[in-house]
């Protein structure tokens, strides 16, 4: 694994209750990847192939604005080591959910 990113989807939206519903269309498409992720209180990380992952965070706008949000920002934190591993989510966070 070469690359970890951290997604943080913002969609416009009149309420919360539609603010997450649309969020969670979101993680479901990141669900549907088959990547390993880990799902936070603000942001959602995946794991992977570089490529692969900017075409996810692509999609991800994609999947808002398909959702209904007329608009959508987003937060992305990118961890890239193309001759190498990166440190994994589980490393990151196991000890801290036990």
């Amino acid at each position: 694994m070469e690359a970890s990113v951290a997604i943080q989807t913002l969609p416009e939206a009149k309420n919360d209750e539609e603010l997450i519903r649309i969020v969670d269309e979101v993680i479901a498409y990141i669900k549907s990847t088959g990547l390993n992720y880990y799902v936070g209180p603000f942001e959602t990380a995946i794991e992977g192939d570089y490529d692969e992952l900017m075409d996810i965070v692509k999609e991800c706008q994609h999947i808002a604005i398909s959702a209904g949000a007329p608009s959508v920002a987003a937060y992305i934190k990118v961890t890239y080591k193309p001759e190498g591993e990166v440190l994994t989510i589980e490393k990151k966070v196991t000890k801290h959910h036990k």
